[in-house]
């Protein structure tokens, strides 16, 4: 039984201290496969290091502006983010992590908007799928990206949003969502969305170092915690687990044509 987490940190300084034992539990848990969404530029000597290592085992890179790194600065970043693109296109599976975030700050929002624009645009002229982060922000990313219907796929990242939110996202053809650790939380109304979600529209994601499912919440996630969340989905919709990884594998690798 194998698992794909669609998307992880394990980049980051929070597994300097243990990343090649970390890297271990993944592959003995049954994790053959790690998309590593790019985040900005001070990121990505960590993040390339760490997939110079295990790209013979199955790590990816994606390549994008990360919504909250969006600031004074955002043009420039930008600008790496197209030039690694350009540069390296053997590289990078997907266009990612991008998006909208008006949690933290609403400071940044239509520069937000215009580099979100920017980087969906070249992933529909280059065929690449993007990883689409979104959080307080639902109605904007959707006057945006429905203007892209039917020229994108890609993975609604972590998502716990409504099933009419999912009937949204489905509309747009092509996107699958990431469904990580919350779907294990107590009381969390995603788990009932997922019931009403079809498993082949599903990819499993850590998040890691965020977002660790029951029962380490409030801890360090890793990829090996994928198995709790996979877990979770099957009892939810009734299903084994065996099922669960084998459908969601094969949702990541119908986006991640690499894979």
């Amino acid at each position: 039984m194998r698992f794909i987490d669609t998307h992880t940190h394990l980049y980051e300084e929070a597994f300097d201290g243990d990343r090649e034992v970390v890297m271990q539990r993944s592959i003995e848990s049954g994790v053959d496969s790690w998309i590593l969404p790019a985040i900005d530029s001070t990121y990505f000597r960590a993040q390339l290091s760490l997939w110079e290592e295990y790209k013979e085992r199955g790590a990816y890179m994606g390549m994008g502006l990360h919504p909250t790194s969006v600031g004074k600065n955002w043009k420039e970043e930008l600008q790496f983010v197209i030039n690694q693109l350009n540069t390296y296109p053997d590289r990078y599976i997907a266009v990612g992590e991008i998006g909208l975030d008006a949690y933290w700050s609403k400071e940044f929002m239509k520069e937000q908007a215009e580099a979100l624009v920017a980087q969906l645009d070249y992933a529909a002229q280059k065929d690449l799928p993007v990883i689409i982060h979104e959080r307080n922000a639902t109605e904007q990313m959707f006057d945006i990206i429905k203007a892209y219907k039917g020229r994108l796929t890609g993975v609604f990242h972590a998502f716990t949003g409504s099933v009419e939110t999912y009937r949204r996202i489905s509309a747009l053809g092509g996107f699958k969502v990431g469904i990580g650790g919350v779907v294990t939380f107590k009381n969390a109304g995603i788990a009932g969305v997922v019931a009403d979600i079809p498993l082949e529209d599903i990819v499993l994601e850590t998040d890691s170092p965020y977002l660790t499912p029951a029962p380490f919440r409030g801890k360090r996630n890793e990829s090996s915690y994928i198995r709790f969340i996979a877990e979770k989905i099957a009892l939810v919709k009734d299903l084994s687990l065996e099922e669960v990884a084998e459908a969601t594998c094969m949702a990541a690798k119908s986006v991640f044509k690499n894979l």
